[in-house]
């Protein structure tokens, strides 16, 4: 009788930490407040250097650094890609002389700030950082 009480403190305890713990939210894509919602294929061709303009407004893309979760997920949802893919195909596209990659940034709070100061800014957040007065322009 006591091990079964005690396997049920241990089995309501483990619920309780799950059952409290936030889900991951998802990855959204956010913009300077000049820009209009965007679709996924102009969003991928934007991050990968085939677009530079949107609706007349010139664009800037940002990353965080490479190797950060959210940018994995990012290019893993939005994308297709792995990190190192990724970083690959930007190594070759530089070479050949069609394009830089985005501008990378450290921290979230940085892309939250260039993002809201730079117009045609584009970025992705976790959505639960998203403050309330950022343009969301593409949700998957």
């Amino acid at each position: 009788m006591k091990r079964f009480k005690r396997f049920l403190c241990a089995a309501g305890l483990l619920g309780l930490i799950l059952w409290g713990s936030p889900a991951m939210a998802g990855v959204v894509v956010v913009a300077h407040a000049n820009m209009h919602k965007l679709d996924l294929p102009t969003l991928q061709r934007i991050y990968t250097g085939k677009v530079i303009e949107v609706a007349g407004v010139s664009v800037a893309p940002v990353n965080l650094r490479a190797g950060q979760a959210l940018r994995q997920r990012f290019l893993a949802d939005y994308l297709q890609q792995t990190d190192d893919a990724y970083v690959a195909y930007w190594t070759v596209r530089r070479y050949v002389g069609k394009g830089v990659p985005p501008r990378e940034l450290p921290t979230v709070a940085d892309v939250i700030s260039y993002v809201q100061n730079t117009p045609g800014a584009v970025a992705y957040l976790d959505e639960a950082d998203v403050p309330a007065s950022m343009n969301v322009v593409l949700r998957k």
